[in-house]
């Protein structure tokens, strides 16, 4: 994330900060929810780094804000799911009822199943196949969010779906292509409850 080093980084404005929110809150809610599963938790990990952002705690470049957003989503993501599996451990979960005879239920399995494989992958794999394929960024953009060479990018891209074709492609009859891994749809829409400016 990026620092206060330079004269030309300056906390966000508050007008600035309600502008990122209303282009960006909808994409940032379906990143995190690619770690996280249910909108709620993916909604409170996004209310988090606006907050963080509203706060000035980090001083950005102008221009890269939603890059610096990015990135606190999939740390705070991340972390969340590490607290949620580490809380599994002691508590389980109360198993869900069965769905494989409901309409749709194969559909679900078959999308968890690939949320797994990409969750299992190293952190910068996994960020990587998700800012490009769910996300639909460029490789500029997601070199930008991770601080890293768009050579980089792609070495990280191509190692990663290679690991899904292998963890994927026996139970999918072959292996996704390179251009074209699995889809996975985003949690259901709802409307924001808070503003970046409410109380963390």
């Amino acid at each position: 994330m990026e620092g206060g080093q330079g004269g030309s980084s300056a906390p966000v404005a508050s007008n600035r900060l309600s502008a990122l929110y209303d282009e960006h809150y909808e994409t940032m809610v379906k990143l995190a929810a690619m770690y996280v599963d249910d909108r709620h938790s993916a909604e409170e990990v996004v209310q988090d780094a606006f907050v963080r952002l509203l706060r000035g705690n980090y001083r950005v470049k102008p221009g890269r804000e939603a890059a610096y957003l990015r990135q606190a989503v999939l740390n705070g993501a991340r972390s969340a799911l590490r607290r949620r599996r580490v809380r599994r451990l002691h508590v389980p979960d109360r198993p869900a009822p069965v769905a494989a005879a409901e309409e749709g239920g194969m559909h679900r399995s078959e999308r968890d199943r690939i949320l797994e494989a990409v969750r299992r992958l190293p952190h910068t794999q996994a960020s990587v196949v998700i800012l490009r394929y769910y996300l639909d960024l460029s490789e500029a953009d997601i070199a930008d969010t991770l601080g890293m060479a768009r050579g980089s990018v792609k070495s990280h891209a191509h190692r990663a779906l290679n690991k899904l074709q292998k963890s994927l492609g026996d139970e999918y009859g072959e292996p996704p292509s390179s251009g074209d891994p699995p889809s996975v749809e985003g949690p259901p829409r709802s409307e924001p409850t808070s503003t970046p400016g409410g109380d963390a």
